[in-house]
């Protein structure tokens, strides 16, 4: 593995920080979220026109730059720097890699050069707000999450050839502006019951659409209905999808019933998650690095009891294991990225084989960003005193970020749980191998481990052990036992 960046990488990374620093601001940005798609579009097209932000990851032969996930994890830490609101990753990181991997040529061709462009944004909407549990972070997605029938999912049937898809999702990142919808469904009752993925191509606002309401629905599509949430951190702006048996198209073409296999489906949204994952965790440390040294200008400045507070050794001592936890959610974030490009490049195209990342790397990676993220943002708030505490400062642009970002895919001790369980650490137990080691443990017969030495009579019942007590001791004395930590 070559640690080091390539000319091209800092030059991915150098021209967007410079971009940023003069059109987004934290004015500009705080003005940008209160516009009705969220985030300002001139900057938006500007970035997809100039360097080709949305085409990063994706091939040459789709109009993309031809580059793979660490390029897009170095854009993200650069836009989650400047906590930038843009539809950057739920097109990019979440909508076009699954067009790329289960498209059909004709849906690829149509749709990956205009998301490349900018000219198109997308988004993927799961139902129920199960959208890390979609995507395999905090666990299996080969269940029933999308719907499975209940009350609340999203349902897919065939009508007159046609697809139809009847339900809701929450919690959509861009869903009230997404041009292309990536629709997570069920199908095929309970006895062939599947989730499959659909295209819904929805436009801009037509003539059904209600601004004051924030509602919106795109003309050529009956039956959809979008409308924006209100939320916490306004820079990453959601909506709820409402569809009564809309048009939709299966993503990879077939038109009956019995097209379109699951599994298949199941594998390319875990691909898509570790990417995904090492983007959001890539945007959260440029957050928590913004944040950090915004907090350091701070407490040089800052005077009490006449010297600056960045004096204390207290306050050096909380900033420096600040900057440990940045440091460390940086590696995991780029370890995160290489690992999923590593098997594969943008170049490759549709062929690239997917689920070649380390198992468990990227909901890893995004779990340490994510608590690394809310640490720094929340020490930022104390040590800011008085000013920090106001919503109106900077701080809490970094705060809202991590607060919703863990409500939305997360919590941390899922994702490192999940992490744990792909990759194996907890299968078998340390005390399976003889069941008499240091520890004396035995399996009882529910799996349990049971403490303490000797044997097993015939009735199963433990007998003690006729040995003399341990280290001199009388015999039936309590012998020390290790601990497990």
């Amino acid at each position: 593995m070559d640690a080091a960046f390539t000319e091209e990488q800092h030059d991915i990374r150098r021209t967007l920080r410079e971009l940023l620093l003069k059109r987004c601001g934290p004015d500009e940005v705080k003005a940008a979220v209160r516009t009705p798609p969220g985030y300002d579009e001139r900057l938006w097209r500007q970035l997809a026109a100039q360097l080709g932000l949305p085409g990063l990851a994706l091939p040459a032969a789709y109009g993309g730059v031809g580059c793979g996930p660490t390029e897009l994890a170095l854009a993200c830490e650069e836009t989650g720097r400047a906590v930038l609101p843009s539809p950057l990753i739920a097109t990019a990181a979440l909508a076009a890699p699954l067009i790329l991997a289960l498209g059909s040529e004709r849906q690829r061709s149509e749709l990956l050069p205009a998301l490349a462009t900018g000219e198109l944004t997308g988004t993927l909407a799961v139902p129920g707000g199960q959208l890390a549990t979609a995507l395999a972070l905090t666990g299996p997605n080969d269940g029933d999450w999308a719907g499975g029938g209940r009350a609340g999912g999203m349902q897919a049937r065939v009508q007159d050839g046609t697809w139809r898809l009847y339900g809701e999702a929450g919690q959509v990142l861009n869903g009230h502006t997404a041009d292309v919808l990536v629709v997570a469904a069920r199908t095929g009752g309970f006895a062939r019951g599947r989730t499959l993925l659909f295209l819904v191509r929805a436009t801009a606002p037509g003539p059904a659409a209600r601004p004051d309401t924030g509602r919106t629905a795109g003309p050529g599509v009956p039956g959809l209905l979008r409308t924006r949430q209100t939320v916490l951190d306004e820079t990453r702006p959601q909506a709820r999808l409402e569809l009564r048996e809309v048009p939709a198209e299966l993503l990879g073409g077939g038109d009956g019933d019995g097209d379109g296999d699951g599994a298949v489906v199941a594998a390319a949204l875990a691909a898509t998650g570790v990417t995904a994952a090492a983007a959001l965790a890539a945007e959260a440390v440029g957050a928590a690095d913004a944040a950090l040294a915004r907090t350091v200008a701070h407490v040089r400045e800052r005077e009490q009891f006449g010297r600056p507070i960045g004096s204390f050794q207290a306050v050096q001592h909380r900033l420096a294991d600040l900057y440990v936890m940045l440091q460390a959610a940086r590696s995991a974030a780029y370890y995160a990225a290489w690992s999923e490009g590593s098997g594969r490049s943008g170049g490759e195209g549709a062929s690239a084989p997917y689920g070649t990342a380390e198992p468990g790397v990227g909901a890893l990676a995004l779990a340490q960003a994510l608590e690394t993220l809310r640490a720094v943002a929340a020490e930022a708030v104390q040590l800011h005193g008085g000013i920090g505490f106001t919503w109106e400062h900077e701080a809490h642009l970094y705060f809202k970020r991590a607060a919703c970002d863990e409500l939305l895919l997360g919590p941390a001790h899922r994702l490192r749980a999940r992490a744990a369980e792909e990759a194996g650490l907890f299968t078998g137990g340390a005390g399976e191998a003889g069941g008499s080691g240091e520890l004396g443990e035995e399996r009882g017969a529910g799996g349990g481990r049971e403490r303490g030495g000797g044997s097993r009579g015939a009735d199963g019942s433990r007998v003690a052990p006729a040995s003399a007590g341990v280290d001199g001791a009388p015999p039936g004395a309590r012998a020390p036992q290790a601990v497990e930590v």
